[in-house]
């Protein structure tokens, strides 16, 4: 039985975490890395499992509540820094996120919580949400042009 009870499959550097070391938090992640910003602060993304939010090594049912928090570019130079920060998604990125969907509500509990998040500066979140047949209970736009969304939903699968 794991100990945390919440999942971040992609934690980057925990940038949206008031307590980026939560015990309550297993933080994922597929990447491991550090980068040296222009102004020389060093960004670390240090998850505490090396894992693909494509496939999670966890039986079904797993977590009461996982935020989930996807690579949303698809263009980005690669000394870039958002590039660096939120990751790029793959030619195949329709078919990833349709699977990491997939992944996250299998992984959550019956009756669980699931918070998405997605910053729809390339891609509309309306494309989005049609790659899970889960309906969002509600969300709000947020940033300075609104154009990152959290979105609430709730598995409603009682066992």
């Amino acid at each position: 039985m794991l100990d945390q009870t919440i999942l971040d499959p992609c934690c980057g550097g925990r940038s949206f975490w008031f307590d980026p070391n939560h015990q309550g938090v297993l933080f994922g992640d597929i990447r491991s890395e550090k980068h040296t910003l222009c102004d020389g602060r060093v960004f670390s993304i240090t998850p505490d499992l090396n894992m693909d939010f494509r496939k999670m090594p966890f039986p079904d049912g797993s977590f009461r509540l996982i935020a989930f928090d996807p690579p949303h570019l698809r263009r980005a130079g690669r000394e870039n820094w958002l590039r660096a920060k939120y990751g790029i998604l793959g030619d195949d990125w329709r078919d990833d996120l349709r699977r990491g969907f997939s992944e996250c509500f299998r992984v959550l509990e019956p009756v669980g919580v699931l918070i998405f998040k997605w910053n729809e500066i390339q891609i509309k979140v309306s494309e989005i949400l049609a790659f899970t047949d889960q309906k969002p209970l509600f969300g709000h736009k947020s940033g300075k042009r609104a154009d990152t969304h959290w979105i609430c939903f709730m598995e409603r699968q009682v066992t």
